[in-house]
């Protein structure tokens, strides 16, 4: 011990300074202080305002060095750092500092953001939006019984009776980003399942998915008939539909249960595979497919509508379909739609 003292004695005061740093919020830490009181003992050590702003909630606690809370609005922060709980992005803690930043001020934070995290974690789960892969599989899993999804639920931080949506997602970003945009300040939990992003939500705004997200969003109350709902409106996504509500497929959910052998033996969607290769041929199927009008699909493709009957008239040759009869148009779209069911 009394050579330690003398190691201390030894240091100088920035280093001595960040000891007493880091033993305040081991302190802290051990009394179990709430994020009021976090931001309140932060700011008295930081001789100014401490902010504390958790994602889930969206609130912001800021507190001055007197104790009490700041006055709004609040100046540009001096220094910001990340909250992160399994490795997930959860908030942040700041200081709005006049002047230039302190020489502990990057600790201080670092601490404090140790801290709230340890607060989060213990007062549950359910703030985060990253969930355990095998909760997330028992309540979509149509293996499990309903005492066990009941009760996966209630681990995943889901009250009992609330109804909960379930979405499949592909997308390179990150799932709790996802998760946090189409179901803000409610209940929503994230995981990965083989090669598919699943999102458990009480509520879903088909409108907020990011740029770059294929998403299928299912209907029925029951988690696990849901999570297959889901996955099949996934597979009807396009570039120009990225997200597809099961509901809206209505009789065209039937296709997806046709089986790829009889799919692809088919003529009509044989010729479809024959003009895949040609960007602008499909571009073409596609939009008039979409609109059922020449004049629509031409609007769609910036193009003069005598220009999309000459292309139309020459892909109807190609495919053996009179694409603009009303018939033919039907073939088209079903062909076009389980070509892409089979390519997707």
């Amino acid at each position: 011990m009394e050579a330690l003292a003398v190691r201390l004695s030894q240091l100088d005061s920035q280093a001595e300074g960040a000891i007493r740093v880091v033993m305040f919020y081991d302190t802290l830490m051990r009394r179990r202080v709430d994020l009021p009181a976090l931001a309140r003992a932060s700011a008295g050590l930081a001789e100014c305002v401490a902010g504390i702003l958790l994602h889930g909630t969206g609130r912001a606690i800021r507190m001055s060095p007197d104790g009490r809370e700041a006055p709004a609005p609040p100046p540009p922060a001096s220094t910001t750092t990340a909250v992160t709980l399994d490795e997930e992005e959860i908030g942040a803690v700041w200081l709005e500092r006049p002047g230039p930043p302190g020489p502990l001020d990057d600790l201080l934070l670092d601490r404090l953001a140790i801290a709230v995290a340890a607060v989060v974690e213990r007062y549950g789960p359910a703030r985060t939006t990253m969930a355990d892969p095998a909760l997330v599989e028992l309540v979509v899993s149509s293996d499990s019984d309903e005492a066990a999804r009941a009760r996966a639920l209630r681990l995943l931080g889901f009250a009992p009776g609330l109804p909960v949506r379930v979405v499949a997602v592909q997308s390179r970003l990150p799932l709790d980003r996802i998760g946090g945009r189409i179901c803000p300040n409610r209940p929503v939990k994230a995981a990965p399942l083989a090669d598919v992003g699943v999102l458990l939500a009480t509520t879903v705004d088909p409108a907020r998915f990011p740029a770059g997200v294929r998403a299928g969003i299912g209907a029925a109350e029951s988690p696990d008939r849901s999570w297959r709902e889901a996955r099949t409106a996934l597979r009807f996504t396009t570039a120009r539909q990225p997200v597809v509500h099961h509901d809206e497929l209505g009789a065209l959910a039937l296709l997806a249960q046709v089986p790829e052998a009889a799919a692809s033996d088919n003529t009509d969607v044989a010729a479809i595979a024959r003009i895949a290769g040609n960007a602008e041929d499909l571009e073409t199927l596609d939009a008039y497919c979409a609109t059922g009008s020449l004049r629509r699909a031409a609007d769609r493709l910036h193009l003069h509508h005598s220009s999309v009957a000459r292309r139309l008239e020459q892909l109807g040759k190609t495919i053996g379909v009179e694409i603009t009869e009303p018939t033919g148009l039907i073939r088209a779209r079903i062909a076009l739609t389980l070509w892409r069911l089979l390519n997707g």
